[in-house]
């Protein structure tokens, strides 16, 4: 997609950070954007400054992790401009702790908002997308889909979940040779409030943070406080979209640690070759 004017998207978890970003960069692009968070204040404040800023947009309050809520979401969509062209599928929380500790409900949680919600996006806004003849679906996953990281298990499954299902989406639609294609965003250190995302669940379900959850969070708080611009990983998505790009790094060098992987996955196959059952 070269021409963006007068296209419309979606943006999930778009009251802050990317996907507030994003959505901004789209309007910016001349489409109409449909701003879509489960936080309704923050959603209503972001609405309001694009809108100040002469830009077209709307909210819709969204929980994600809820099918019925996604098909709220598509309806809305379409009552208000028409069609739908473009969707990213972006909201996102984390929570920390050793597998051992971690609640059924902490799994949940997480596959809720940041795998199940990109289920139901794709299986929602495909066919709307289909009907307006063209589009693009970008599925936002992390570094932690293409490498675990402690701490985080319910993160991880998820993300690699969300690699999984755009790379087998994107094959889908390059079969038929469609005019809509579908793109994965995985994004390394950005300066976001995604350790905070507790503030966004039921309280009660929420826990007070263990010494070693404290220590994560306040951790993961300082790193990512010096990590990419939400603004340039927008510029980055909408450059994506445009190049048709399958895979969006925003972290070059995580090219060598795949690659890393890999060698390692072919040194570890050598070593136990010959034993098996």
């Amino acid at each position: 997609m070269d021409d963006l004017t007068d296209k419309v998207a979606v943006v999930t978890g778009a009251a802050s950070g990317i996907g507030l970003a994003t959505a901004r960069r789209f309007a910016e692009s001349g489409m109409h954007v449909v701003l879509a968070d489960i936080e309704e204040p923050a959603l209503n404040s972001a609405v309001a400054a694009l809108n100040a800023d002469g830009l077209s947009a709307i909210g819709v309050a969204t929980d994600v992790s809820s099918w019925a809520a996604i098909e709220h979401l598509a309806v809305e969509t379409v009552r208000e401009f028409g069609k739908v062209n473009v969707v990213h599928n972006n909201a996102g929380v984390v929570v920390s702790g050793p597998i051992e500790d971690l609640t059924l409900d902490d799994w949940e949680w997480v596959l809720g908002v940041d795998l199940w919600s990109v289920i139901y996006g794709v299986k929602a806004f495909l066919p709307l997308i289909k009907s307006a003849g063209e589009g693009h679906i970008v599925n936002t996953a992390s570094t932690c889909g293409l490498q675990s990281t402690a701490s985080i298990a319910p993160y991880n499954v998820a993300k690699f979940g969300v690699v999984a299902l755009t790379e087998t989406l994107r094959k889908e639609l390059d079969a038929y040779d469609a005019p809509i294609s579908a793109s994965v965003l995985c994004p390394g250190a950005i300066n976001t409030r995604i350790v905070e995302s507790e503030r966004n669940r039921a309280e009660d379900a929420q826990h007070n943070a263990s010494p070693q959850e404290q220590r994560f969070r306040e951790a993961s708080s300082a790193m990512l406080a010096q990590g990419m611009d939400p603004d340039d990983v927008a510029n980055l998505v909408l450059a994506g979209i445009q190049a048709n790009d399958f895979w969006i790094l925003t972290h070059p060098d995580w090219h060598d640690v795949v690659e890393q992987r890999a060698r390692l996955m072919r040194e570890s196959n050598a070593l136990f070759a010959g034993f098996g059952g």
